[in-house]
């Protein structure tokens, strides 16, 4: 029973979202009887103090953090999310606004990831709207910018756009200098013995925004 315990705190932890009892129980090959000991262990486990509760809604389960704890959490992660929803808006907008009109679908397939948050947001700040449906199976709903977007961005028409292979170029660089200057902070805060002062660090002098970015980046974060 504690191996399949953990296998379950194992998949909940993994997936982040509710996961269905019955699916649990269909693919771990369980009785009904082993998945409630299970969830009961977990329920004693993940309550109280802990940091992590263990939520059980609608034959659903899905680890959640301790609401006493919210301040703290928040205070960590906020600042966080915010570079990362700011990057993620950042290179939605662009691709829309070369590519319109463009369904949610085309979005995601060049991003290579899921992007109705972004598309969401985006439709939230009256930057992109539907501009009607793409002849093909589902007729699924195209996009286009705004003259709402050409305002907060300074831009008199989508023809003041940058070059797009180097707009994306300058987009994936904002994550690669992110996670440079991210790690060189984890090795100064954990590596007491490391030789900073002799230590080399990588320059990054020469990466700028271009102004369209700037002006995406500032407009989102004043919206926002």
């Amino acid at each position: 029973m504690e191996k399949l315990t953990n296998i379950i705190e194992a998949i909940l932890f993994a997936s982040g979202d509710a996961v269905p009892i019955d699916l649990l129980r269909e693919k771990l090959e369980i009785t009904k009887k082993e998945a409630d000991e299970a969830i009961r262990q977990l329920e004693k486990k993940y309550t109280g103090n802990c940091g992590i509760h263990l939520l059980h809604f609608n034959h659903k389960l899905q680890f959640a953090t301790n609401p006493e704890f919210k301040e703290k959490v928040s205070l960590v992660l906020t600042p966080i999310r915010e570079k990362e929803f700011t990057r993620t808006i950042l290179e939605c907008a662009a691709i829309i606004a070369y590519k319109q009109p463009v369904t949610r679908g085309e979005l995601e397939n060049i991003r290579g990831t899921n992007s109705d948050y972004a598309v969401q947001t985006l439709l939230g700040l009256d930057m992109i709207e539907p501009c009607g449906r793409k002849d093909s199976p589902g007729r699924p709903v195209q996009y286009a910018t705004t003259d709402n977007f050409l305002k907060r961005f300074k831009l008199k028409s989508l023809s003041d756009l940058p070059d797009y292979e180097e707009l994306m170029k300058k987009i994936a660089e904002m994550s690669v200098v992110e996670e440079t200057s991210n790690y060189l902070y984890e090795k100064d805060v954990y590596d007491p013995d490391a030789d900073t002062e002799n230590a080399e660090t990588p320059n990054n002098d020469g990466f700028e925004l271009p102004d369209f970015l700037k002006d995406i980046e500032d407009g989102i974060i004043k919206i926002q």
